[in-house]
């Protein structure tokens, strides 16, 4: 059994059906005065970098003032536009299940996510999904620029070593960033990729979601 389960949040446990990127414009409207024209790569990246590359084409000057600044921009207008969150996103199947029953196994959770805490925390509460993970444990958009490095830092703050971890992501960049990271990986055909192309990426479990408690208990080693 895993001493630690590691949760990426969009499109693995969540969707928010465009939402997201709405609220991403606002932010990004707010910090630079400038109206989103077109927004980098969201997949598998985080915030810093995709805002990096986003005020690039944009030709504004990228700085760590700046992303500072938007990432508490980004936690504000998802504050404020919780309710919205609410009603038009939603959780994928079975995930708060899941979550439930490693809670009652008394399995130590959190998240890694490309996301601003300030952001992740609204939607892991707006869903209920927030009593589960150990936020302090987490890393987030604010800690770096790759899963690998966000995975060991989540490790270090849990005090869990690698092999005694499992994380959930639905992306090629999870995968990688895993193995990366020396940590087991249980990737989940939740978002834009296949299962081939989390095969590809060298995911060597890979479930078509969590909607079968059983089966996603038995992948994790449960």
């Amino acid at each position: 059994m895993p001493d630690l389960v590691l949760w990426d949040i969009d499109h693995t446990l969540m969707a928010t059906r465009g939402l997201g990127r709405e609220l991403w414009a606002e932010a990004f409207a707010l910090v630079t005065g400038v109206t989103l024209r077109e927004q980098a790569s969201v997949t598998g990246s985080t915030e810093r970098v995709i805002l990096r590359e986003t005020a690039r084409a944009h030709d504004i000057p990228y700085s760590d003032d700046l992303f500072a600044r938007f990432a508490d921009a980004l936690g504000a207008v998802h504050v404020r536009r919780a309710a919205e969150l609410r009603e038009q996103g939603h959780t994928l199947p079975g995930a708060a299940a899941v979550l439930a029953a490693l809670d009652e196994r008394e399995v130590q959770q959190s998240v890694v996510t490309g996301n601003v805490r300030g952001a992740a925390e609204v939607k892991l509460a707006v869903f209920g999904l927030d009593t589960y993970v150990r936020l302090d444990e987490g890393a987030y958009g604010e800690d770096g620029e790759g899963r690998p490095e966000l995975l060991r830092l989540a490790l270090k703050r849990a005090g869990v070593d690698a092999a005694h971890a499992v994380f959930l992501g639905d992306t090629p960049a999870d995968v990688t960033g895993g193995r990366q990271a020396g940590v087991r990986v249980v990737a989940v055909a939740t978002g834009k990729a296949s299962p081939g192309d989390l095969r590809v990426a060298g995911a060597e479990t890979v479930l078509p979601g969590l909607a079968e408690t059983d089966q996603v208990l038995a992948a994790l080693g449960v």
